[in-house]
């Protein structure tokens, strides 16, 4: 399996805590996602296999669109968050983007509307472990009886994607679990998608999602639901809050003046997410400006 090169620029833009003497030749001489640690249970994993990629969006458009972006996503939202990610994009230099927090469907919603506003490409970590293990249920089993050997699973799948540009990550909470994976995170920008635990819980009893490695029935309520969740935010809150920036669909709903929760769109989500985006890389530049001597 060949090596997988970093995209030039995909570490340009470092925040909180640098980490730019990291090389893809430091990674211990792994160079692919085949990962040993997972034996009988492991099927190679290449990241180069396109039906992986979300193909992104080709179409430019026009700088000349009246109005503001609030006016703008009244007339198409989908519009309004691609003219800001134009906006963004230059500045981002290709920086790859992960999204933490409890899964749902509001944070994959969001991270493929980025991807493919941004033009980049879209992954989901969960995703990538479980098809190196061999399957859903092999994944499971390698968890249920190699903890360890899953973890460091989890954290291979982040060097990998973290040696790259040009990413909208999903992050699992197997990215937040260890210093280690948390340093792998640096490498872009990390946004914790903070979304109600009640609307997580009417998702999985409503619509029978599961979340990986969650042991939760199919045939629980929406208050044994809520309390699993709340477990498994109570677990996972301090790495989220390690984000360099966390969009709350609360917050946005009332910036909007919803009462409904759910009434708040993805492409909502996407133009706040853009904004503090575009927030972070003004207080970057900033920063660099103040350090140049006179």
């Amino acid at each position: 399996m060949a090596i997988i090169q970093a995209p030039a620029g995909c570490c340009d833009l470092l925040l909180q805590k640098p980490f730019n003497s990291y090389s893809m030749h430091n990674c211990n001489g792994i160079s692919s996602l085949s990962i040993t640690s997972i034996n009988s249970y492991t099927t190679p994993l290449s990241l180069n296999n396109p039906r992986k990629l979300l193909t992104p969006s080709c179409s430019l458009l026009d700088d000349g669109v009246p109005g503001s972006a609030v006016q703008a996503l009244e007339i198409d939202p989908v519009l309004a968050v691609k003219k800001k990610a134009m906006e963004v994009s230059p500045g981002l230099k290709g920086t790859s983007i992960y999204l933490v927090g409890i899964n749902s469907t509001m944070k994959t919603s969001l991270g493929k509307l980025l991807a493919d506003s941004l033009r980049y490409y879209f992954f989901d970590s969960d995703n990538l472990v479980v098809e190196a293990a061999g399957g859903e249920a092999a994944a499971k089993q390698f968890l249920n009886t190699d903890k360890a050997g899953f973890r460091a699973s989890e954290t291979e799948v982040l060097r990998q994607l973290s040696s790259m540009g040009r990413l909208v990550v999903s992050a699992g909470d197997g990215a937040v679990q260890s210093s280690t994976n948390l340093s792998l995170l640096r490498h872009g920008i990390s946004i914790w998608v903070d979304v109600p635990l009640d609307i997580v819980a009417k998702e999985i009893v409503e619509n029978g999602t599961q979340l990986f490695g969650a042991e939760i029935s199919p045939s629980a309520s929406h208050s044994e639901v809520l309390s699993q969740l709340t477990m498994i935010y109570e677990e996972f809150q301090g790495g989220y809050a390690t984000a360099d920036a966390t969009i709350s669909l609360q917050k946005v709903a009332g910036l909007l003046g919803y009462d409904d929760l759910e009434a708040v769109s993805t492409e909502n989500m996407g133009l706040e997410l853009l904004n503090e985006i575009e927030k972070l890389i003004r207080v970057k530049k900033m920063m660099e400006e103040a350090a140049r001597p006179f």
